[in-house]
């Protein structure tokens, strides 16, 4: 009998894309509503709800002997009564060191270490290669509107703007704090992403407003704060996003 996991459900989108990475594809059985990437994955298993608010039944339905959950992106309440019935490996990601582990960690789980460690090499040397922009520029990314919302030290985005030369300018703040122009320190770039809040062209007049003297610029979110096998495309993404700054 096969002592890894042959049916897996992933609350977590970013851990999904992982999964496929490391070449679990057949063994996933469930995934969120969020879970886009890749997109034959997403039209083609069985949606067990949004991050927050899983269909517990659902799941249950699915038989899984493995559920992979996020302390940041699910509910603790969901996550705990799902626990009581299956195997529920918890992650905990704040910066790309615990990416890492937590690739290394899943690999371990189900039976791919090996491409586990590669993948994690692979992401350790396209990181090491990054060249931060000089000087650094103190830079405001927000993730939400009404109110608008940013990032402190603890988030995984933090880390990622830092590897970028981004000085998050709420960097003495933890989680996800709200701002203002009135006490928001002023920031000479703001990067508006494209998740959660779809932030687009017609916003960035709006901000303009409220932070007249900053740059705007819109940004691939996905690139900022998903935390699996993304990080190995991010590199690219930030070098090109780095050279636009500098002009």
């Amino acid at each position: 009998m096969d002592k890894f996991p042959r049916r897996i459900v992933s609350l977590v989108p970013s851990q999904t894309e992982l999964l496929s990475s490391l070449g679990l594809d057949d063994r996933l059985v469930g995934i969120t509503k969020f879970c886009v990437h890749p997109s034959y994955i997403f039209k083609s298993k069985t949606r067990i709800g949004g991050t927050k608010n899983v269909n517990i039944a659902r799941i249950k339905e699915l038989k899984p002997d493995l559920i992979l959950a996020n302390k940041e992106e699910n509910v603790k309440e969901q996550v705990e009564e799902l626990a009581q019935d299956f195997t529920v490996w918890t992650s905990d990601v704040t910066d790309l060191a615990s990416s890492l582990s937590m690739i290394n960690q899943v690999g371990a789980l189900t039976g791919t270490e090996s491409k586990a460690a590669d993948l994690c090499k692979k992401i350790y040397q396209a990181f090491s290669q990054l060249k931060p922009m000089t000087p650094r520029k103190k830079t405001l990314y927000l993730i939400w509107k009404d109110p608008y919302m940013s990032v402190g030290a603890d988030t995984f985005i933090h880390d990622m703007l830092d590897r970028c030369g981004l000085e998050n300018v709420l960097g003495q703040e933890t989680r996800y704090p709200e701002v203002s122009p009135d006490t928001t320190p002023s920031p000479e770039l703001i990067l508006l992403s494209s998740e959660p809040f779809p932030f687009n062209e017609q916003h960035m007049k709006e901000v303009q407003q409220h932070w007249p003297e900053a740059r705007i610029k819109l940004v691939d979110g996905e690139f900022f704060s998903w935390y699996g096998s993304r990080p190995l495309e991010a590199c690219d993404y930030f070098e090109g996003l780095i050279k636009e700054l500098e002009r």
